[in-house]
């Protein structure tokens, strides 16, 4: 089977955050808490796969969301151009995670079914559950469909040798998680699954979520499918840079080998 390196990518952050805004039922709900947003980059040999898309500088001023690297050029660093993607994964369709999808404009995307029913369906004429979601990126994942570019995965599904998703829902009804052979064994990217260690540790639930028991069965998924506690690497969070050497750049972490310390759970 193969194997295969696994990087993050930061393109954003967000401050002036609280606990609250984290985790529901948190005793210290207005602590500060900040959060990173991230990318993911798979490659083994010539193959190269990319978790999610980012979002752009047009939607980092719609929502007053800076961004510190445009998803676009965030690549550079591994000699890629936009162009080159042609496989990637769409972990859910809320607008940090698809909000770069037309950035990519020759790759093929593979989204869970129920995610693409979820953000074109009647769940979308309340506000709350619509927040999340930009309807231009859910018409640019609409135009790949109609290009022939979208693959649908209804639960588990194969992306490449070694490469899997599975569908946990929770905080998006179609959230699916990628499962990745390494040489440090099976890595679990859980994108929004678990945003932070301490959701997924401490069985704290994030906040915006379409079903809370889904959310909470999701987290015995991810430890299901790891190989290792430490080998389930949440979607937003921080300490990721902390626990995981960088490469070529700041705002670049290497997973594959594993962390550089231990994790705190």
């Amino acid at each position: 089977m193969a194997e295969w390196e696994v990087f993050s990518i930061k393109y954003a952050d967000r401050g002036k955050r609280t606990r609250g805004d984290s985790f529901i039922f948190d005793d210290n709900h207005d602590a500060p808490h900040d959060m990173d947003y991230f990318m993911w980059l798979l490659r083994s040999g010539d193959h190269v796969i990319l978790v999610d898309s980012g979002y752009d500088d047009a939607e980092a001023k719609a929502r007053d969301r800076p961004i510190r690297r445009d998803p676009g050029v965030a690549l550079a660093p591994f000699g890629l151009k936009p162009e080159d993607i042609t496989e990637l994964v769409v972990t859910h369709l809320h607008y940090d995670h698809a909000g770069g999808l037309h950035l990519f404009p020759n790759a093929r995307l593979h989204l869970q079914a129920a995610e693409m029913a979820y953000a074109t369906g009647p769940c979308m004429c309340h506000d709350t559950l619509k927040l999340p979601f930009t309807a231009g990126h859910v018409c640019e994942a609409i135009m790949r469909l109609y290009a022939g570019k979208v693959i649908f995965h209804d639960g588990d599904g194969m992306i490449a040798d070694g490469v899997t998703v599975h569908k946990i829902g929770g905080h998006s009804r179609g959230l699916q998680c990628v499962r990745v052979k390494t040489r440090a064994g099976w890595m679990v990217l859980a994108s929004d699954a678990s945003h932070f260690y301490e959701n997924l540790w401490a069985r704290k639930p994030f906040p915006i979520v379409v079903d809370i028991e889904d959310m909470l069965i999701g987290f015995d998924t991810l430890q299901s499918l790891a190989s290792a506690p430490e080998l389930i690497i949440p979607g937003h969070d921080p300490l990721v840079r902390d626990y995981f050497p960088s490469e070529l750049d700041d705002f670049i972490h290497r997973l594959d080998a594993g962390p550089i310390q231990d994790v705190i759970r």
